[in-house]
């Protein structure tokens, strides 16, 4: 197995911008196709997923343009998408894909999505269900479970739902045909996940209310063009969490991270485990709160992570498991089976991943148990194509003794473009 050798590193400092927040990009580019007049976009995430997103709009007739990580979008509301001429491709991102059809469910016309063959395996039914529910017909492989998905959308009925699992893209997919629904539009989560889209339309102009798990929306609302600026992304901060945690010196400091509680369990865990992580410059901009996060070295010891808290740091998982694996004791992860219809099955994969580089890991059905030991050995692992994995294995040989091997690197191209560069920097 060939790829790229990262090697183990002693000490970190310096300053760390981490790009972008992915799931606040491709909202901030999908609202502003979906809106009237221009909406401006700073910071937006350049990584293959979101401009996934850029280009399905263009193809549906949406103007935009983009100078480095500034997007302007020229609206003229989702009344004026026009039917593409060629299967739109999302790539390899759920997000565009799942929120997209929401989107375009009340659009009089036919639409056909499909991705790479990642997103082509990754089930689609928790949303098309609900899309039939209200009006919208929708044909793809397995009863419409698997893209390639046609959708022809037309007039819909609001419905109320209630999700089986709390699924931000679930529930965003929802809300967004309920714009174009009659009537009210309700979704029910067993918890709490990530609101992004509930502020961002709130910030378009759209009415919306919340009351805990429940959101409800009423259709007919337009949206009003926004400036929207993007705070850094949690999850890609994430890595760096682990990374200046357990390092054997020095600080590291991540200006404007979004710190939005449906997605703090990476900070909430950590601290739990012992890191020593602050919080400063706390503010709240364009709906979204961030602040600065600085993280200096500590002694973790093991945890147990269920309920709750896992709808609020599932993509941290991969990098939360790297930790535990050099943590103080046991930790067990539990009630995470959505791990399994990621980008890969990020339990088995994770499991392979570490057992590789001499970490005790057990598969469990719903998460994983991982007994915590002094050192990694290194050795050679894949990411997949996943880039959370990626970036995970990249921490590992970061934090190993003979460093490791990572076939297939740049698939954290997806969420994160630089991110081998931008250690570089910093590493001692």
């Amino acid at each position: 197995m060939g790829g790229v050798y990262i090697k183990p590193i002693t000490k970190l400092r310096g300053e760390i911008r981490v790009p972008g927040d992915k799931s606040i990009s491709h909202r901030a580019a999908l609202f502003g196709g979906m809106a009237h007049g221009e909406t401006h976009v700073s910071n937006f995430l350049l990584g293959q997923d979101c401009l996934s997103t850029l280009r399905c709009l263009k193809q549906l007739g949406v103007s935009w343009e983009r100078q480095d990580t500034d997007v302007w979008i020229s609206g003229e509301g989702i009344e004026a998408w026009k039917e593409p001429d060629d299967v739109l491709d999302a790539g390899n991102s759920g997000t565009t894909m799942r929120l997209m059809l929401g989107a375009l469910a009340g659009s009089p016309f036919t639409v056909t999505m499909s991705g790479d063959h990642s997103l082509r395996s990754r089930p689609m039914r928790r949303v098309t269900d609900p899309l039939k529910v209200m009006g919208a017909q929708i044909m793809g492989r397995k009863d419409g479970n698997f893209a390639p998905l046609t959708m022809q959308g037309g007039q819909l009925e609001g419905h109320s739902f209630k999700t089986p699992v709390a699924s931000a893209q679930i529930k965003s997919a929802i809300l967004l045909a309920g714009l174009r629904a009659h009537g009210e539009t309700s979704v029910e989560e067993p918890v709490l996940s990530r609101d992004h889209t509930e502020r961002m339309l709130r910030g378009f102009g759209v009415d919306v209310q919340s009351n805990k798990t429940l959101v409800r929306i009423q259709g007919g609302g337009s949206l009003k063009s926004q400036a929207v600026s993007v705070p850094g992304d949690i999850s890609s901060a994430a890595f760096f969490l682990v990374l200046g945690s357990l390092v054997g010196q020095g600080e590291i400091v991540l200006p404007n991270v979004g710190v939005n509680p449906t997605r703090t369990g990476i900070l909430d865990v950590l601290k739990a485990m012992g890191a020593d992580i602050e919080l400063i410059d706390a503010q709240e901009l364009c709906g979204e709160p961030r602040a600065t996060i600085r993280v200096r070295p500590a002694k973790l010891k093991g945890v147990e992570i269920a309920g709750d808290l896992i709808p609020r740091l599932i993509d941290e998982i991969p990098i939360l498991a790297v930790a535990a694996s050099l943590a103080e004791g046991e930790t067990i992860i539990r009630d995470a089976a959505e791990l399994r219809v990621k980008e890969t099955d990020r339990i088995s994969t994770v499991v392979q991943g570490l057992s590789a580089l001499g970490a005790k890991v057990e598969e469990l059905p719903d998460g994983l148990r991982i007994h915590g030991q002094t050192s990694l050995n290194g050795g050679q692992v894949s990411s997949l194509g996943d880039h959370r994995l990626a970036m995970a294995w990249a921490i590992a040989g970061m934090l190993s003794k003979e460093g490791v091997s990572v076939e297939d690197m740049a698939a954290a191209d997806v969420s994160y473009p630089d991110f081998l560069s931008v250690i570089e920097k910093v590493a001692g």
